[in-house]
């Protein structure tokens, strides 16, 4: 059928393309999930918004901590700092996202932009909080030990105060990587960047398929997300894997 296909546009003549049936699975509105839709679509749709979901996590986290840990470290030297941030960071998270997104599209239009200052804002808090707290964990009596040898209030910082906060920041990161992800499916109303879009899609349509698909690889995602940072938290932090066994 192929060649016969080839020889006739060869010829001249219109080519007829060869259309193949579609599966009764993706045709009938009551199936609840078609596994050949998904091999169909991976490439063309599910893969590309996957992606785009964990750049937009990636970088909003990333951008989220810099500025947490800025301002963590403007909290250990000024005491009232740490309540108008606190303050600052709360309001933010207690705004709806849809509202946020919505409040910003008039100043960064329906962009990627629009997206990732939402998704930092909402990351802010959980940082900062977790950050903090994990630099105040070290012993004061520790803290002048170390200026008594000498250290700077950098070395200080790297050297004694980063190892002992390491596990309440990573507790801090993962929180706010699995709030990201989540808040990221929101993004389809505003671009048409991330799993959001085909999760929309489905609802609109009632292709469960389609909704099931990308809500899945959104939950997989958190749970691979959270599962790395553990372990990343393992490697930065040996001696108590080692108490510990």
């Amino acid at each position: 059928m192929t060649a016969l296909a080839a020889r006739v546009g060869a010829s001249g003549a219109p080519v007829i393309p060869i259309i193949h049936a579609r599966s009764r699975c993706v045709t009938n509105p009551s199936s609840l999930f078609c596994p050949s839709w998904v091999a169909d679509n991976w490439t063309g749709v599910l893969e590309p918004k996957l992606l785009q979901h964990i750049e937009m996590t990636v970088t909003a986290v990333a951008i989220g901590f810099v500025l947490a840990f800025a301002a963590a470290l403007a909290a250990q030297r000024v005491s009232w700092f740490d309540r108008l941030f606190t303050g600052f960071s709360t309001l933010l998270y207690t705004i709806p996202s849809l509202a946020l997104f919505e409040l910003l599209v008039p100043l960064t239009g329906l962009t990627l932009l629009t997206i990732e200052i939402g998704l930092v804002g909402y990351t802010l808090l959980a940082l900062f909080a977790n950050i903090l707290a994990g630099l105040r964990e070290t012993p004061p009596e520790v803290v002048g030990a170390a200026r008594g040898m000498g250290m700077t209030e950098t070395q200080i910082l790297l050297r004694v105060r980063m190892p002992v906060a390491v596990p309440t920041i990573m507790a801090g990161l993962r929180i706010a990587t699995v709030i990201t992800i989540s808040l990221a499916t929101i993004a389809a109303y505003i671009t048409p960047d991330g799993l959001g879009q085909p999760i929309l899609d489905g609802i609109s349509t009632g292709f469960n398929t389609e909704l099931i698909a990308a809500g899945g690889l959104a939950i997989l995602l958190a749970l691979f997300a959270d599962a790395l940072l553990v372990g990343l938290q393992r490697l930065l932090t040996p001696w108590r894997r080692a108490r510990v066994d």
